[in-house]
């Protein structure tokens, strides 16, 4: 009889602690959720001149479709048979109170391994890139 109390108090201890030790806190964290998207390229600035194995960096401005629209990567992109890059843009999944276009600013970094005249380009639209010729020596 004995054996069977200690047994059952055990029981029911193991059960309080199990229970305990599953709730999770995370359940009440809400993490913001986003959505990213193409932003058009309206400007790139920068040097015209390099040397190899030296970055150069250049400043890029874009346009986000409202003042919650934030920077979130630069992606390769292909538009017919020309290749460059994109700016994506991440926005919250919610309403945003300000519904102005803004324009925003990065750093693109171009690392030159040999020497020639390259070209970096931003989708401008849905249809172009804009274009920034650097000479490397």
């Amino acid at each position: 009889m004995r054996i069977f109390r200690i047994q059952s108090v055990l029981a029911v201890l193991f059960l309080a602690v199990s229970l305990v030790a599953c709730s999770s806190d995370d359940n009440n964290k809400e993490t913001p959720q986003t959505v990213s998207k193409a932003a058009d390229v309206s400007g790139i600035s920068g040097p015209a001149t390099g040397k190899v194995g030296v970055d150069v960096n250049f400043d890029v401005s874009f346009i986000v479709d409202n003042a919650c629209g934030e920077f979130d990567r630069i992606s390769d992109i292909s538009i017919g048979k020309e290749s460059g890059f994109q700016v994506e843009a991440k926005y919250p999944t919610g309403t945003c109170a300000n519904q102005t276009p803004t324009a925003l600013h990065t750093v693109y970094t171009f690392s030159p391994q040999s020497k020639g005249t390259f070209e970096i380009k931003f989708k401008k639209s849905e249809t172009e890139f804009l274009v920034k010729k650097i000479v490397i020596e």
